[in-house]
């Protein structure tokens, strides 16, 4: 409606009626004037007869000033319609095209889906919406610059542009988010999965950049407006396209990257209670549902209990107690790890503290945790809060965590030793950790996967994979941790290798913090009043901790 009317102003200026009818005016006067001025004006030169009336002489050359007045203005006029139109023109192609790549944008897509279905029904073909995103773009901005991944998205859509058939349309829709619709021959869906083959080749061969070479992968999900090939047209709308091929992208991410699927109903299903799950951690770290477990960890040899392992649970209002193995990761994707994680430490260390001061505590750090430099002041500043001595607390590190910033991990482990806590690489064997890692990274102790410990459980009762673990902690002098002890074969196992400790269900499941203050008052395990009061008094290391602290504040 607004383009309409603007056409129309720029229609009106174009005929502007009054510049036109000065300039006529003028003439029509001019040449009336100029009939008679003109003769008398030559018989006057060449015949000595009279000069013409001055009026009339003033009269003629006001007409020629206003034709060149009406002229000028007539032809200014059209110059800045003109430009106008240009900018107009130029406006409406900055409203529909994306200004890094030249694709159609978000909003122009909706149109040209609309159209391509239209197009397709009287056809009698179908349609498909193609969802594609650039697996971990965010790296290679963070890495290369953001000039660098520009460049990416600018090559990105010419090998995709140079794949697709003349009727399909491409888009950017935002950020590294690519989308095409195309139609195809209904039940015919081989052609779109050729399609779709041929730009993971092309997405597969490297991104030359600035003296850089990039290697990337895509995500790519697909929906289309058939049932089989029976046309449906609440599925031909361009915003149910675009959401069904979206669900179908999201899910190729969950799966792995580098990969594509077509929509299925199921998918919506699974990303109805994703966003569930979302808004339920959302609202239980709210409401403090996050609670630290513990499970026992044991003197393999003596079967005395020397401390416990902190691990979360989720006592969902709704669902009930939820596993880490389903909150843990979506938390992690969502940015809300490291709250979480502060509020489960924050109340593991207020149940440690009411333990014998034999008992250790072990807490698991998420790698994304270890992607914060101020990680190790954080965590120290917690100890000083409640006082708790840095020898009693063990942190453990997954494997994966040694592969993202190396520099970092050692920094921070460096530094939460400096001051007493012992660092464990947890789950070993599971994440390809190298000898020189183990050699040059300051770890205080192994702790063998339950995968590995299960196989203990076989009627041969050994293990190699164990066997190599326990004489390469042998080597390093470092202390073995084996998890998931589940039956005697197991115990009797791990027993005859040597001096261990462990832990597993064969000495319980996680109890809450309340259970385990039960057990241990049973066991006489809980600090006394008199070893309380003494607590209170700041321990020495607590003393140098908040020295460090304050030292790093200042710097």
């Amino acid at each position: 409606m607004a383009d309409a009317e603007v056409n129309k102003q720029l229609g009106n200026a174009d005929r502007d009626l009054v510049a036109l009818g000065i300039a006529t005016a003028a003439i029509i006067l001019f040449v009336a004037t100029g009939s008679s001025v003109v003769p008398k004006a030559i018989d006057a030169v060449f015949s000595d007869g009279h000069a013409p009336d001055h009026l009339l002489i003033n009269a003629l050359l006001l007409n020629v000033v206003l034709i060149i007045f009406g002229w000028r203005r007539y032809r200014e006029l059209q110059a800045e319609i003109s430009e106008r139109r240009r900018a107009e023109g130029l406006a409406r192609e900055l409203a529909e095209i994306d200004p890094l790549t030249s694709c159609l944008n978000r909003r122009s897509m909706k149109s040209a889906t609309e159209a391509l279905c239209e197009d397709a029904s009287i056809r009698g073909r179908a349609v498909a919406y193609c969802m594609i995103d650039l697996d971990n773009f965010k790296q290679i901005n963070d890495m290369h610059g953001h000039s660098v991944g520009d460049a990416v998205l600018v090559e990105l859509a010419k090998r995709i542009e140079a794949q697709l058939p003349k009727d399909a349309s491409l888009a950017r829709l935002g950020g590294d988010e690519f989308a095409f619709i195309t139609s195809y021959e209904a039940g015919n869906r081989d052609r779109v999965d050729d399609l779709v083959v041929r730009l993971f080749e092309q997405i597969a061969l490297p991104f030359e950049q600035e003296e850089v070479t990039i290697d990337t992968t895509i995500s790519i999900g697909v929906a289309t407006d058939h049932d089989g090939t029976e046309f449906h047209s609440e599925l031909a709308a361009p915003n149910s396209l675009m959401q069904r091929a979206d669900i179908a992208m999201y899910t190729a991410k969950k799966q792995g990257k580098n990969r594509y699927f077509w929509f299925e109903p199921t998918m919506e299903n699974e990303l109805r209670f994703r966003n569930e799950l979302e808004a339920g951690i959302r609202r239980g770290i709210t409401a403090g549902e996050f609670v630290p477990y513990y499970e026992q960890q044991v003197d393999l040899e003596s079967g005395e209990l020397v401390g416990f392992e902190m691990l979360a649970r989720w006592r969902s209002d709704q669902m009930g107690i939820v596993s880490p193995e389903i909150f843990i990761p979506i938390a992690e994707e969502i940015g809300l790890i490291t709250q979480l994680s502060d509020q489960l430490m924050d109340q593991a260390l207020v149940d440690a503290s009411a333990w014998d001061e034999s008992l250790t505590l072990s807490i698991n750090i998420s790698p994304i945790q270890l992607r914060d430099p101020w990680f190790a002041q954080k965590l120290l500043k917690l100890l000083v809060t409640h006082n708790f001595p840095a020898q009693r607390l063990e942190v453990e590190i997954t494997e994966s965590c040694l592969h993202e910033n190396i520099g970092m991990v050692r920094s921070i482990i460096t530094s939460l030793r400096n001051q007493g806590v012992s660092i464990s690489l947890d789950d070993f064997g599971t994440g390809y950790s190298s000898l020189e890692q183990l050699r040059t990274l300051p770890f205080d102790r192994l702790k063998i996967d339950r995968s590995f410990v299960s196989e203990l459980k076989e009627p041969s009762g050994t293990s190699k994979i164990v066997d190599a673990i326990v004489s390469l902690g042998r080597g390093l002098n470092l202390p073995i941790t084996a998890e998931g002890i589940e039956d005697e074969a197991i115990l009797k196992a791990l027993k005859a290798m040597g001096k261990l400790k462990g832990q597993g269900y064969l000495y319980g499941q996680p109890e809450s913090g309340e259970q385990v203050r039960e057990r241990l008052a049973l066991a006489g395990k809980l600090m006394t009043n008199s070893a309380n009061a003494t607590n209170n008094i700041q321990d020495p290391n607590t003393v140098e901790i908040e020295a460090m602290l304050a030292k790093t504040v200042n710097l």
